[in-house]
This record gives structure tokens, C-alpha cells and sequence, in this order.
């Protein structure tokens, strides 16, 4: 039986990168998904892509600054596929490498709402479909970065990350006696459009490899396996907690 069998899912973020792999994975594995994002092109590119191979996928725009957005791409969840089992807040935006008294204030805002903000108004409106229907999985996308720091990325991402991890907890002990389970992934460097630009630079390329104990990037896909486990039934007794996938980084 596939993995995901019957359950519905929204993913943020899910046009390219990592929330594109995991749209495919979980659709793949039985789910019938929602990709959320503002890359319409893109988006329905992945969404008419999974459809052909035989899976269930809808495109809604979402900005996940907007609560209107968010409140419009969970009701188009429920009333397209009849619930909403497993939501994954996967958008983000990248790190400026700016020193604190430097960075602008509108781009630490702008971080901020994307990457803290967008997780919060997504569980905040998850949440009481999910609790009508007696449960459900959140998986937060955080950062390897959002359990150490780096000299080289902006405090501003940094910070979100390191929120969306908190919040995590936060969230799972408010939500857990409802059969809701809320998690954080927190990945290392991955190949990605996001990624593109600096793995472009061997000078930053070869100081980014001689902090990831493996040696490489990882892949889209391996963040995805690590979703499809916090999103399936085989992770029932796993809440609060942080699955990272990072090639080693956190544990030197």
C-alpha cells in the first residue's frame, strides 16, 4: 500500500526546489496534493506533470505573506479533495550575507514574513480543519541553520529559521491532545534553484563542501524522503521534533 494512501496534503513553496520533489514523492505515494506558490508557470508545470503520470494535483496561488491567501488555498484544499490531512510549509526565501548594523530593515522584514510569518499563518489556518477532521501532520521546513549559526548568512535568516523551529514545539505541545503532529526539517545545503548562484562560485562552493562532513549537496529528493516520513502514519509517536538532513554540518 502506498505510503500516503488517501491523505490530502498542501505544500507550500511546491512550484521548484524541494517542494516540487516532495509534491511528486507524496503524490507518487497515493496523496492527492495542493501546490501553493507564487510561480504560477512553474506551478502548474509541476501540478499538470504529476497529473499525467496518474496522480491527483491542484495549483492555487499563495503568497504565504497574505492570510487571505492562505485561507483561500486551505479552502480550495478542502473543497477540491473533502479534507486536509498533512500540511508542509516549505516556502522560503534565501540568506543576504549583510553584518547586522548593514542589513536593511525592509529586507530583514521581508525575510522574516516569508520564512516565520508564512509558517505561522499556515498552521494557524491548518489548524481547525485539522482538528475537525480528528488530526493531521504539520512539517515545517527550517534550515540547518536554524540550530547553528553561520558568519557567512544573514542574521535576518537565521533568526526565521531558528523561529520556525521553536514554533515547532510550540505548536506540537498546543495541538497534540487534537491528533495533530507538528515537525521541523532542517536541511544543509541542497541543490536548488535557490543554491544555483553560489555553487556557481568555486571559492564558496569549495568553503561551503569543507563544512558538510559528506562532501557534497544534498538532493531535493532526500529532503523529500525525510517529509514523506513526518507526513506518514509510520511517524504516529513523532511530535515536537527536528529531523535534520544536513550530509553532518549540525554535529561537528
Amino acid at each position: 500500500m502506498a505510503r500516503l494512501e488517501g491523505k490530502v496534503a498542501l505544500i507550500s513553496g511546491g512550484a521548484r526546489g524541494m517542494g516540487a520533489s516532495e509534491a511528486r514523492l507524496f503524490a507518487a505515494e497515493g496523496a492527492a496534493v495542493v501546490i501553493g506558490d507564487i510561480l504560477d508557470t512553474e506551478g502548474e508545470a509541476v501540478a499538470a506533470a504529476i497529473r499525467a503520470d496518474g496522480g491527483q494535483c491542484h495549483y492555487c496561488r499563495l503568497d504565504v505573506t497574505l492570510e487571505s491567501d492562505w485561507q483561500a488555498a486551505v479552502s480550495q484544499t478542502a473543497s477540491r479533495f473533502g479534507k486536509l490531512d498533512v500540511l508542509v510549509n516549505n516556502a522560503g526565501i534565501g540568506s543576504s550575507s549583510f553584518k547586522i548594523h548593514e542589513e536593511p530593515v525592509d529586507l530583514w522584514e521581508r525575510t522574516i514574513d516569508v520564512n516565520l510569518k508564512g509558517v505561522f499563518l499556515g498552521t494557524r489556518t491548518a489548524i481547525p480543519v485539522m482538528q475537525a477532521a480528528g488530526g493531521g501532520s504539520i512539517i515545517n521546513i527550517s534550515s540547518q541553520l536554524g540550530i547553528v549559526a553561520a558568519e557567512y548568512s544573514g542574521a535576518a535568516y537565521q533568526t526565521a529559521k531558528g523561529g520556525v523551529r521553536i514554533f515547532t514545539k510550540s505548536a506540537a505541545l498546543q495541538y497534540a491532545s487534537d491528533g495533530i503532529r507538528v515537525n521541523s526539517v532542517h536541511p544543509g545545503p541542497i541543490v536548488t534553484d535557490m543554491t544555483r548562484a553560489r555553487r556557481g562560485d568555486p571559492d564558496r562552493l569549495a568553503m561551503m563542501l569543507s563544512r558538510i562532513p559528506m562532501g557534497r549537496y544534498g538532493e531535493p529528493e532526500e529532503v523529500a524522503n525525510a517529509v514523506l516520513y513526518l507526513a506518514s502514519n509510520e511517524s504516529s509517536f513523532v511530535t515536537g521534533s527536528e529531523v535534520v538532513v544536513d550530509g553532518g554540518w549540525t554535529a561537528q
